[in-house]
């Protein structure tokens, strides 16, 4: 297949007023020409209209590349340099960068990085470490947060509308019933969501009432973030349609909590979660998320599902995409099956590697961890590592703080969440309460408790504070006054209790 004139003479050293290097590369996606010549790379959008998107007219490839950079800039500035007009000049193209000239086409300018520095490469070569999916975790939160939002955003997060792109969903892959999913697992997939929508209306309302719906990314996942210059950068967001783009918050971090479990790590999508969450103190929001994971999940195996229809495509390709198709359905479907929720009490004075031990069995048990630390923070409304004054340490404070605990961590475990409490849990009564809220719902509790000799202790707390990394405000001059009032467990207490 030909390429446009004007590609083939971006393809030419001489078209460029910079060095470049040589031979310019060339790459393609359905919807855009991306032409990488060392120190930049250059995206031309195709004149195509595939309904949920149109970059038919120049008008509109103009509007939608402003789009793309603006858009963009909120997550990835670095990598978003500016729209360059391209105009035609006796039978040669350029770039006209005085706006004299007529344009015939656009192209979006950005630094060129390596494609080996794209987050699912360094995920495939075993790269991708606890610490990028932290960054990820605390630059989505962030942006979240201050993301734009009003009555016509908002519109797309009604129940009516997610209802109906979940719908739409099943509509049009009911034909791949017998080739990539079963009848069965289609029918309880669309009957979980049913019976969500039914029975959870006015949380989606509840949702948009708490600022929650915001003109998001859409499109998060490991081939859409990449290094630059050592930073994570969240690029290549949705520019071209906006129900895609506007969304519920917690909907557009499932794509890539999605993403990583659909790629076997679970460890590193639990330690994304919580680090979002606990910027966010977005808990109660999980409600939602089977929900999301699922449709995330089923829209990845929708657009796989297409490629078997593509009489172009190589028998060998077809049948990469149909078990990759089915393994989406599978996992779509997974998210919709119930699950018995748990509550872990920490137990311990401080440094007694309670949130060592809290951390590692969340990763391993794909628990929800919630932290005193960050609780009693997040209700005093100061950052979580600015340290705390002794106004949040008083008895009502921390009276706010358990019970807050206590709270969410039965709100979750009663939708099927593993959910550890991590704090001191000193006293019978805090312990008694977090116990008696998850009884009452018929949820299983576990007491961890952590000891360490007084000098381990000690020491792991001037660490701490001479590291100054951490959100916990605790000091080795503490410890003595919290070894006395630590109560010990009761008789009953003692038959939920594991030492760690």
């Amino acid at each position: 297949m030909s390429l446009p004139p004007v590609i083939e003479q971006m393809l030419s050293p001489d078209f460029y007023a910079h060095p470049v290097t040589e031979p310019i590369q060339l790459l393609q996606t359905h919807i855009s020409f991306v032409l990488l010549t060392g120190s930049y790379a250059y995206k031309v959008k195709k004149p195509m209209n595939f309904g949920f998107l149109d970059f038919s007219t120049l008008e509109k490839r103009k509007y939608f590349c402003e789009e793309e950079l603006r858009l963009n800039r909120r997550l990835a500035p670095d990598l978003y340099l500016s729209v360059l007009p391209i105009i035609e000049t006796d039978g040669k193209y350029h770039f006209d960068k005085t706006g004299a000239g007529i344009p015939v086409e656009y192209a979006i300018a950005m630094p060129e990085f390596s494609q080996e520095d794209l987050l699912i490469e360094v995920f495939a070569s075993g790269r991708l470490t606890v610490d990028h999916v932290k960054q990820i975790g605390e630059q989505l939160a962030v942006f979240h947060q201050s993301a734009e939002t009003n009555d016509h955003i908002n519109s797309f997060g009604t129940a009516e509308a997610v209802r109906a792109v979940a719908n739409d969903n099943y509509a049009s892959t009911e034909k791949y019933v017998g080739i990539a999913q079963t009848q069965e697992q289609l029918d309880q997939t669309r009957a979980y969501t049913e019976k969500f929508f039914a029975e959870n209306a006015s949380v989606f309302s509840d949702r948009i009432a708490k600022g929650k719906v915001r003109e998001c990314h859409g499109d998060v996942h490991l081939k859409n973030i990449c290094l630059y210059r050592g930073q994570i950068q969240i690029f290549d967001c949705i520019e071209f349609n906006e129900p895609f783009r506007n969304s519920d918050v917690l909907y557009d971090a499932a794509f890539l909590l999605m993403d990583l479990q659909f790629r076997g790590r679970r460890d590193l999508a639990n330690i994304f979660l919580n680090t979002y969450l606990e910027r966010t103190d977005d808990y109660e929001g999980l409600v939602l998320l089977p929900l999301q994971l699922s449709m995330r999940a089923y829209v990845r195996a929708k657009v796989t599902s297409f490629l078997l229809d593509d009489p172009n495509i190589p028998a060998d390709v077809k049948a990469s995409a149909q078990s990759e198709a089915s393994a989406y359905y599978k996992l779509a479907w997974e998210y919709t099956q119930p699950k018995e929720g748990k509550l872990i009490v920490m137990s311990g004075v401080s440094g007694s590697g309670k949130s060592t031990t809290a951390k590692a069995i969340a990763s391993e048990q794909d628990a929800i961890y919630l932290r005193s630390d960050a609780i009693r923070k997040q209700i005093a409304g100061i950052g979580l590592m600015e340290r705390g004054s002794d106004d949040i340490y008083t008895p009502e404070m921390t009276a706010k703080t358990y019970a807050r605990l206590a709270e969410l961590g039965a709100l979750l475990a009663s939708k099927g969440f593993t959910v550890i409490l991590d704090a001191k849990y000193d006293r019978i009564s805090l312990r008694g309460q977090a116990i008696a809220t998850a009884k009452a719902q018929n949820i299983p509790v576990e007491i961890i408790y952590c000891t360490a000799p007084v000098e381990v202790l000690e020491q792991r707390l001037r660490d701490r504070s001479a590291a100054n990394n951490d959100i916990a405000d605790a000091t080795v001059e503490l410890l003595a006054s919290q070894q006395a009032a630590f109560e010990d467990f009761t008789t009953e207490e003692l038959v939920l209790v594991k030492k760690s």
